[in-house]
Order: structure tokens, then sequence, then C-alpha cells
């Protein structure tokens, strides 16, 4: 049985996301499976914004942005599902449920970004999210997107 590994890389990451630099926050896919999961990576380095102010003595990678990059996890994976990040047919992050942080993350951590689908629906969509440094879970949570219209 040959497995095929679906890995993007940047520059495919830039035609699914509209995020760009300092809120493009998926460094690279390792791999995914269409209505299934997808394993990325962001590579926290020191010289991020986020870095100068939280905090100075000891920098920490904020909450926030451990789900902002979940939730990125999550359209990479949405859009490779259904090919829908169209702008009249948009799908958006609307909520979390049960984030819970374990660890911290600190410069030069690399972090892996576990994204399962686990409803789907024609409007609606939520992800079981797991992000790990070195295989020790920092952060778990339930994200959801919602289908909407701006016009």
């Amino acid at each position: 049985m040959n497995f095929v590994k679906n890995t993007l890389n940047i520059k495919k990451i830039f035609k699914i996301l509209p995020h760009r630099y300092p809120f493009l926050l998926i460094d690279r896919v390792l791999n995914f499976k269409s209505f299934k999961y997808l394993n990325a990576v962001k590579n926290c380095t020191i010289n991020e914004p986020c870095f100068q102010g939280h905090f100075l003595k000891e920098p920490i990678f904020p909450g926030v942005l451990i789900i902002e990059t979940m939730a990125q996890a999550g359209s990479i994976l949405l859009y490779q599902s259904t090919g829908q990040l169209s702008i009249n047919k948009l799908y958006h992050f609307v909520g979390i449920d049960s984030a819970r942080f374990k660890k911290n993350v600190i410069p030069g951590d690399q972090m892996h970004i576990k994204a399962n689908i686990w409803k789907y629906s024609k409007n609606l969509l939520i992800f079981k999210n797991t992000a790990l440094v070195n295989n020790n879970i920092v952060c778990k949570s339930k994200i959801i997107f919602a289908k909407t219209s701006f016009f």
C-alpha cells in the first residue's frame, strides 16, 4: 500500500490563506487527509513581534496566538477539503470551546498543530485541535467555523 504524503510549503499556504506577516502563523503543513485531519508546524522564534512585550524577561508565545494558529490550520484543512475560501461564501472562525492551556510555548519551540474534523455539516464545522511541543501537549481546544455571506 502506497502512502502519499500531502505536504504544503509556505508558497502553497500563501495561495490558501489571506493572512500575511506578522499574522500568518502556519509555516508548513506536514500532511492532511481531506475531511479528516491536518498536521502543521509553527516555528516560534524570538524575532516575532509578540515576544517584544509578552514578556520581556520571560518571553511566552501568547495563548491567543496558539488558538489563532489552530484556527489557521483548520482553515487550511477546510479549504483542502471543500475548496471554499472565496470572498462570497467564506467560513469564519465564530467560536471556541474547551480551550485548555497546559504548558508555555517559548522562543525556539517548534509547535505541532493537529486539527481533526469532529463535526461537519453544510454550514458548520467543528475541529478538535491539539498543539504540541516536543510531543507534550501545550493546548487543546475545539474551534468552530460557520459559513457566512457578505452579500
